[in-house]
């Protein structure tokens, strides 16, 4: 519990490190503390003073439990951080007693110097999270920037697939239960590729769902491509959602909570369809439409097509990080300069 709170070994073996860099052309890129590091990291950031970066992969920088999101009630949070009312309320996973320490511990990190006063610049995945958050961001050039997608391009499909498939942790913010649910009314096979809390409760109220486990990339997308979609039925914002990324470049149609950051992925492109977060019937509607073979053999060539004409490579990721790197190291020469 302490070294969560405060890692002073964390807090050294940074500034140790910070001290060997450059100043003329470091930057510090820091994707996230609250599972090894602590706030005591944000002694060396201040200390050093180099342009820094964050990249949201979580809402840690934002909010104690991580993910704006009420674990008891299954919904998004709409309390203001840190607030009375948050404070108050039990809404972690586990118990009230982490959700107060996870409270003591951003109250730590926000304490002077504020961690989130730190960053000259913030990496956002996709523009819903500017959307959804960006009145808790603190004042910081934003950039949206995706993460990199490791899949290889295997053409477009030739056929429709059948069934539908869910790729990630069975835990009830995902909405596993949602699609579960879904599916049986729709009377379509629904699979499971994953685990988690909920494996024994699917299993015992959905019998005919295919739990599969957790699957090496290879099968997993072996799977995903024989499927007629991946559908992604998440609660909570997510950041991005790299699994429906990947059904897309592999030419798989997919199905999006309307509440979450991987919509980005069809709202512009004909790949897939949204539908009304945390709603079996009308998740159970769109399953149903994408029995149309002609209309899933459309959004299978939309979801391919999309992808493929600006892949979330690797390169194509270092490169954008490079972009900001440049423009941050250039911002702080002028500021010098000025």
């Amino acid at each position: 519990m302490m070294q969560g709170f405060w890692s002073f070994r964390a807090a050294k073996a940074l500034s140790e490190f910070l001290r060997t860099l450059p100043d003329e052309n470091a930057v510090l890129h820091l994707h996230g503390y609250a599972q090894a590091l602590s706030p005591s990291i944000k002694t060396a950031i201040a200390a050093r003073g180099l342009p820094s970066i964050f990249t949201m992969h979580d809402y840690f920088l934002l909010c104690p439990t991580g993910g704006l999101y009420n674990y008891q009630t299954r919904e998004i949070c709409g309390l203001a951080p840190l607030s009375r009312a948050c404070v108050s309320t039990h809404c972690d996973m586990r118990s009230y007693g982490r959700k107060l320490w996870r409270v003591g511990r951003h109250l730590l990190a926000e304490s002077s110097p504020a961690l989130s006063s730190l960053f000259s610049d913030i990496i956002l995945a996709t523009r819903f999270q500017r959307e959804a958050v960006g009145a808790l961001l603190p004042k910081a050039r934003q950039h949206i920037l995706s993460n990199p997608i490791d899949v290889p391009d295997f053409g477009p499909r030739r056929s429709t697939g059948v069934g539908f498939v869910f790729l990630g942790g069975l835990s009830p913010e995902k909405g596993p239960l949602v699609f579960a649910e879904a599916a049986k009314r729709a009377g379509v096979t629904a699979t499971f590729i994953g685990d988690g809390p909920l494996r024994g409760e699917i299993a015992a109220r959905y019998p005919d769902a295919r739990l599969v486990g957790w699957k090496s990339p290879e099968v997993a997308q072996a799977i995903m491509r024989d499927a007629r979609a991946l559908v992604f039925p998440s609660l909570w914002y997510e950041s991005q959602g790299a699994a429906v990324i990947e059904a897309k470049a592999l030419g798989v149609p997919v199905i999006v909570s309307d509440a979450c950051a991987a919509r980005d992925e069809i709202e512009r492109a004909k790949a897939g369809l949204l539908f009304k977060s945390d709603d079996a019937a009308s998740l159970a509607e769109a399953l149903v439409r994408l029995g149309d073979e002609d209309y899933a053999a459309a959004l299978s060539r939309g979801a391919y097509q999309s992808y493929w004409a600006a892949p979330r490579s690797l390169q194509r990721h270092v490169d954008g990080l490079l972009r900001i790197y440049r423009g941050m190291v250039r911002n702080r020469r002028a500021i010098a300069g000025a």
